[in-house]
């Protein structure tokens, strides 16, 4: 069973003409962009995003990504993205559902891990920085 998470968000995406195959689905390569789209998303909403991330001295990148498509989406379709905060204590763990927004179906579901590094010698932390889960505890409801 998948965690649901202490802290998610919502994005809505408008499937575009570019992002679909001859076939009229979504090209599978196009969801990790809807995921980084949630992702940023929510690291808004934490109050610590990409920006405040660097800005600390800490690069966080994917390290492991998954994704499990159940149904294609298709052109003009509207989806709803949500990135569910499960993990940030050692490392940025983070389950999403893709589904379309005036059904619910289900389209793909995803989990992405990041780790912190230290910009200044490029090492890999076995814990997050403290800016950033104090950020996800004022974040917390």
């Amino acid at each position: 069973m998948r965690s649901k998470g202490v802290l998610y968000t919502d994005t809505q995406i408008l499937v575009p003409f570019f992002d679909v195959d001859r076939m009229n689905v979504v090209w599978h390569g196009h969801y990790v962009k809807y995921l980084e789209i949630a992702r940023c998303a929510l690291l808004d909403k934490i109050g610590h995003n990409y920006t405040a991330m660097s800005e600390s001295g800490y690069a966080w990148p994917v390290i492991d990504l998954q994704l499990r498509y159940i149904r294609g989406a298709q052109f003009g379709q509207t989806l709803n993205v949500r990135a569910n905060l499960v993990e940030w204590e050692n490392r940025l763990k983070i389950n999403y559902l893709i589904s379309d927004l005036e059904t619910g179906e289900r389209l793909t579901r995803g989990v992405s891990v990041q780790v912190a590094v230290d910009m200044s010698n490029r090492e890999m932390q076995l814990a997050s920085p403290k800016v950033f889960t104090d950020a996800v505890a004022r974040a917390l409801p």
